[in-house]
């Protein structure tokens, strides 16, 4: 294990979220607020730890996936602790369990939230808040190998540990053109969302924040009714825009580069579509009847539907009043989540695809014992190692699901709650059922129960192993036998 190397990385880390963070800063001084001086102190802290971590660069830089693991998830727990810092010291959200929470669900673009109202906030608080969603969105270690030298070992390890789905894969040959690459399209649709919400009238700020919350898929608003007080027009521009980001960025590259045909051909991204349709034909109906007007309907429905399934968790109706049959649709959609390669959050629609194609062969193997049936995805053979890293995940993930609703149930609180809580976490949603609902929050909960459902954000964002490796004991007792080692080498030279 390269502890230099992740201890380096960490530094780096630190020191970009130290530059990030006097955004927040020139917002306080544009709306003169005081609260700006608590993001500059611990941005200023922030880069002089990061200083001190990056000050040695290691002499060895090769490292592979389990540090690349390792580097992934000590960031975003890093980040995070960091990140809250400023909520905490400047009093704005004054328990810490709760300014942690509220920061890991943004980093994590969950948008589930502690706080009951929101427009107490500042400014500046409010624009960290969602900015968080954007930064966490594709990711930092990503935006790391955009724009800083990463020589030695594989970066493509820390671009795999961060990025959603079952497999990551270079767009060109350089893994850093490929992180570029992906954040030009990142802040290429940010801005477009922003100018068509400028376009609608929303003021300037309240656009800008819309569009990080829309860009990461995280859904804090910054009003208390999220998206219900803004127009039709308004409304709409996020739908399109949330079930943008929540396309594979792949098919964006294409598009790009003018190979509609290859875009279009994406298996993943067709059956996405089809989802998110059969969703709303399935709910509309419901709708029609509650809001009776077919056109009133279909903009809620469609804005629910886009939410849930990208994970962004925004709102414009209390869908917890909606039918037990569109509820349950939703929490279906909880669980499928996004593309992969997108920044949506959930289990992802082609990990459903290869676990559907794998029933498939098996059924098939019964009816033809000596047949041989490979499933493919775009056309191409799904390696062996895929499959069974994506059967691994649902095994884990089942398994990480319900140790968490069990931790949580030890409160008492309903089923329902308990249950969508936990999904709206895991997956990266935001808003739940019952006492977790898009009116209301989470700070009901112990501190206990909103620890696990921090594990939960970060485990569902990082897609479950990178953060549960840290758990692993024997990866620890090989960390402090190769330093054990690295000091007692000199000793033994010098007896020799």
């Amino acid at each position: 294990m390269n502890s230099a190397m992740i201890r380096f990385i960490l530094g780096r880390v630190l020191r970009i979220e130290a530059i990030l963070l006097l955004l927040p800063c020139i917002v306080s001084v544009y709306y003169r607020e005081s609260q700006g001086r608590y993001y500059l102190a611990v941005a200023a802290g922030a880069f002089l730890l990061g200083c001190l971590l990056s000050f040695c660069k290691p002499k060895n830089n090769v490292f592979y996936l389990k540090e690349g693991c390792v580097m992934t998830a000590l960031s975003w727990i890093l980040m995070s602790i960091v990140g809250c810092m400023p909520f905490w010291i400047a009093g704005e959200i004054p328990a810490f369990a709760d300014a942690l929470f509220e920061t890991i669900s943004g980093f994590t673009t969950t948008g589930a939230s502690i706080l009951s109202d929101v427009e107490a906030l500042s400014n500046t608080a409010l624009f960290w808040r969602s900015f968080t969603h954007w930064i966490g969105g594709m990711g930092v270690l990503v935006f790391l190998l955009a724009v800083m030298p990463l020589n030695g070992g594989s970066p493509m390890n820390l671009m795999r540990a961060e990025s959603p789905g079952p497999s990551v894969g270079k767009l060109v040959p350089k893994v850093r053109q490929t992180a570029r690459l992906l954040y030009l399209i990142y802040v290429g649709l940010t801005i477009l969302e922003f100018l068509f919400l400028l376009f609608g009238r929303m003021p300037v700020f309240d656009a800008i924040c819309t569009s990080f919350g829309t860009a990461g898929t995280g859904g804090f608003g910054i009003r208390n009714d999220s998206i219900s007080g803004y127009t039709p027009y308004l409304q709409w521009v996020v739908t399109i825009f949330m079930i943008l980001f929540g396309v594979n960025f792949n098919a964006f590259y294409f598009l790009v580069f003018g190979e509609i045909r290859k875009a279009f051909s994406m298996e993943e991204v067709r059956y996405y579509f089809l989802t998110i349709v059969a969703a709303i034909a399935l709910i509309l109906p419901n709708t029609r009847l509650i809001y009776h007007s077919i056109g009133i309907g279909l903009r809620h429905t469609a804005f629910q539907v886009a939410s849930i399934i990208t994970t962004t968790g925004f709102s414009t109706t209390d869908f917890d009043q909606w039918s037990q049959a569109s509820k349950t649709v939703l929490v279906l959609l909880m669980f499928i989540g996004a593309c992969a390669g997108s920044t949506g959050g959930g289990i992802k629609v082609s990990r459903f695809i290869i676990l559907i194609k794998s029933v498939r062969r098996e059924l098939v193997s019964y009816i033809h014992p000596k047949s041989i049936m490979k499933i493919k995805m775009d056309g191409k053979p799904v390696e062996h190692g895929v499959a069974r890293s994506v059967n691994v995940y649902f095994i884990t993930f089942v398994l990480v699901f319900a140790a968490s609703v069990f931790l949580v149930s030890l409160e008492g609180r309903d089923m329902t709650t308990t249950f969508t809580a936990v999904a709206a976490t895991i997956n990266n949603i935001g808003p739940g059922l019952e006492l977790v609902g898009p009116t209301w929050n989470f700070g009901f909960f112990s501190d206990g129960s909103k620890y696990v459902l921090m594990f939960d954000m970060l485990a569902g964002r990082l897609e479950l192993f990178p953060l549960l490796i840290l758990f692993y004991p024997t990866l620890w007792k090989e960390m402090f036998e190769r330093r054990m080692h690295v000091h007692r080498e000199p000793r033994s030279k010098e007896k020799g």
